[in-house]
Parts: C-alpha cells; sequence; structure tokens
C-alpha cells in the first residue's frame, strides 16, 4: 500500500498508549523504569516527640491526647530510654507516642 492509498483511506487509528519496554530518554518516565520500587511509607500506630526545656510526661500527654493523667502510656512505651523515674526527661531526648 502505498503513501496516496494510506490517506485515501479516511479512517484514522486510534491513538495507542506508549510501549512500556519502548521508552526513549526524553519520556519523562523513563528513568523510572530502571529504578528499584521504593518502599511506601506505612501509616505507624504512633508519633516521635524530642523532648524539649521545661517539658513533663503529663504535659507531653495532655498536648497528645488531652489528658495530662494519661503521662504513663508514654511512659511505658518509652521506659528504656527515660530509666526508672518518670520525672528525669531531658531535652533532645526522642519519645515514641503511642496512638490512643
Amino acid at each position: 500500500m502505498g503513501l496516496r492509498d494510506f490517506f485515501k483511506r479516511g479512517k484514522e487509528e486510534p491513538a495507542k498508549a506508549p510501549n512500556p519496554t519502548n521508552r526513549q530518554p526524553g519520556d519523562s518516565t523513563f528513568f523510572k523504569q530502571n529504578t528499584p520500587e521504593q518502599p511506601t511509607a506505612q501509616p505507624t500506630s504512633q508519633d516521635t516527640y524530642t523532648v524539649k526545656s521545661g517539658d513533663s510526661l503529663s504535659k507531653i500527654a495532655k498536648h497528645y491526647y488531652g489528658d495530662a493523667n494519661a503521662w504513663k502510656k508514654i511512659y511505658e512505651a518509652n521506659k528504656a530510654t527515660i530509666g526508672d523515674n518518670p520525672d528525669l526527661i531531658k531535652p533532645g531526648q526522642q519519645f515514641v507516642i503511642p496512638k490512643q
């Protein structure tokens, strides 16, 4: 079939989706094909908090839970970091804040 016959047919071919295995360097997805899949962040059941000067477990609990008496939940989750005395927390310590 010649070029002239092609134009005489009067029908257009529908647009085809690009072939994912035939990407060109100018294609915006070209570099993505060669990179390994990145794991997506999974929602966690906890937040983290960095202790600031003047903080206490009850103050942190009030901020996160709306109840200062919930400090024990934070203490239990961070006992290895805090130690035996929940009143001795230090600025810069990172605490895990369990979700309710």
